[in-house]
């Protein structure tokens, strides 16, 4: 049995961390676990729901340690000979199949240069693509057809990611796999740290807006007719489609009417498609994403029927229409919405 790849050869461990730190909002402890994983030869399994900053984070410490990152979605279509490679078919018919018409696919790439293969929807890859990896994860070789054997270089590691709470479309993965990968489970940040990556990715300025954005996804996560709710990728486009809406509407979106709707509008467009619903329930996205935001605004809605009723104003949403006038009429002075 191998005792897998060897260790990576880093000096710096904890400048490198450090360095990481600075690029990614919060997750300490995920960088100093995979940073560990890796540099100690091991693969690694990513196991979270969408959003949570998986890929973002392995692309700055691949970065930061100075090796390939080198991205692959996972999906049926994705067979071994699409991991390995192919001969260009031109050239093979002219010349022969000659290693050097080959043409390496993300895998053989990967191991080539040293470098880190992500691999997204791993459960969604199907069975002869994983069995093409149980050797290149293993033994750190692969033999080609008319190739040859292909030795990966020292930095050469799988890192896959899958969502668990996805049945649609996945396939099962074998102990086999499992058992030579380390699993490393990813969840939500905390709401401080959600805002932050709001403001950070939106360029808003608007805290409460910001805030409101986080509540409405959060809120999202643990509604009795959502299975599965939404990332802050869903907060980060519900801020940018609200902020453009409000610019459209000018001062009109002081009233309070008006703000309604364009809050429900940009709700619906960056979340309704983001949502999963349980199978017994009765509603639609959009009916769910309208009680979830009259109850982020303090406002009361009809369980069986959601309407919106006439606008009444809580302390903490007269504080957002307060928010917004000032976002209007901030730096000029006039009541055009400045550019994001």
């Amino acid at each position: 049995m191998s005792c897998g790849l060897p260790v990576l050869e880093v000096e710096n461990l904890k400048e490198i961390y450090e360095s990481v730190k600075k690029r990614v909002v919060g997750r300490e402890r995920e960088i100093r676990n995979i940073l560990a994983a890796l540099v100690a030869g091991r693969h690694i399994l990513l196991e979270g729901p969408p959003g949570t900053s998986k890929s973002t984070l392995l692309q700055a410490i691949a970065e930061e340690i100075g090796v390939p990152f080198i991205m692959v979605e996972g999906n049926a279509d994705l067979t071994a000979s699409k991991l390995l490679g192919y001969f260009d078919p031109a050239q093979a018919v002219a010349e022969g199949y000659k290693p050097e018409h080959f043409v390496e696919g993300p895998l053989l790439e990967a191991m080539r240069k040293g470098g880190i293969l992500y691999i997204d929807e791993f459960n969604r890859i199907p069975p002869d693509a994983l069995n093409v990896l149980m050797r290149a994860i293993e033994e750190g070789e692969m033999v080609v057809p008319r190739v040859g054997p292909v030795r990966s270089r020292n930095g050469f590691r799988l890192v896959s990611a899958q969502n668990p709470y996805d049945d649609v479309g996945t396939t099962k993965v074998s102990m086999g796999i499992y058992d030579r990968l380390c699993k490393l489970r990813m969840n939500y940040q905390s709401r401080e740290e959600e805002k932050l990556i709001v403001r950070l990715r939106t360029g808003c300025k608007d805290e409460r807006l910001a805030e409101l954005a986080v509540n409405i996804v959060r809120r999202t996560r643990s509604h009795p007719e959502i299975r599965q709710g939404a990332s802050v990728r869903g907060a980060i486009h519900f801020v940018e489609i609200f902020q453009q809406l409000a610019r459209l509407e000018g001062e009109n979106a002081e009233d309070s009417e008006v703000y309604l709707s364009l809050v429900l509008d940009a709700a619906y467009m960056a979340l309704s498609g983001k949502l999963w619903l349980v199978e017994t329930s009765q509603k639609t996205p959009e009916q769910v994403i309208r009680q979830i935001v009259h109850e982020s605004l303090g406002m009361v809605s009809g369980e069986e029927e959601i309407r919106v009723r006439p606008f009444r104003m809580t302390e903490a949403s007269r504080e957002v229409r307060e928010e917004l006038r000032r976002f209007f009429r901030g730096s000029s002075g006039r009541g055009d919405p400045p550019r994001g």
